[in-house]
């Protein structure tokens, strides 16, 4: 197994990345699962936010795991809580327009979970929490925004990649960087050094 490259359960190009430039050999096998569903059942219970993260991206380590049980499989989510409030990846640029004005001069908490399977069965999580506070941008530069970055918003909650220009649309960011950009990397590293991955 340990010849074997990981499995990445998740479509993320900037998770992939990430493991990548680590290093991680890497196998990408994004799973289906119906994450609506399951957060919406999981809201209905009024389960906490990191809550949500930590299930679906055990659901997709899961879902993987059960046609390769002899492969390290690692599913991630990331949740984006304002007040409370669960946002989801903006599917219009209107939406995304009005969730960066609802953001906008105020700060929101990203939960990024990662759930490791081995042999079928989780054996390591973490769940890395960020605060992010918005700057009080002008109506202008939020329209010339969305404008320059188009679809690329629809592809990150919150409408915002910190690596990239969304980086301008803040004016404190307290938490680990990979963290926000989706992926516990320094503690998933650590666990992958226990299990022989990377070179101790």
């Amino acid at each position: 197994m340990m010849n074997q490259p990981l499995i990445l359960a998740s479509g993320s190009e900037i998770r992939a990345e990430m493991l990548q430039n680590a290093g991680i050999a890497l196998e990408i096998q994004p799973a289906r699962v119906d994450e609506h569903a399951i957060k919406s059942a999981l809201l209905a219970e009024r389960a906490q936010p990191r809550d949500v993260a930590d299930a679906l991206a055990e659901a997709k380590a899961r879902r993987v795991s059960l046609k390769n049980q002899d492969r390290l499989v690692l599913g991630a989510d990331q949740v984006l809580d304002f007040q409370g409030q669960i946002l989801d990846k903006p599917e219009t640029l209107n939406q995304a327009h009005k969730q960066l004005i609802m953001l906008r001069s105020k700060s929101h908490n990203l939960f990024s979970a990662a759930v490791l399977f081995e042999n079928g069965q989780p054996v390591w999580r973490h769940i890395g929490r960020a605060t992010l506070t918005m700057r009080d941008f002008s109506d202008d530069f939020l329209d010339k925004y969305i404008q320059k970055n188009g679809d690329n918003l629809f592809t990150t909650v919150g409408g915002y990649k910190i690596e990239e220009q969304g980086v301008q649309l803040f004016s404190s960011i307290k938490g680990d960087y990979f963290s926000i950009l989706g992926l516990p990397l320094l503690e998933f590293l650590a666990i992958l050094r226990q299990k022989g991955y990377c070179n101790e």
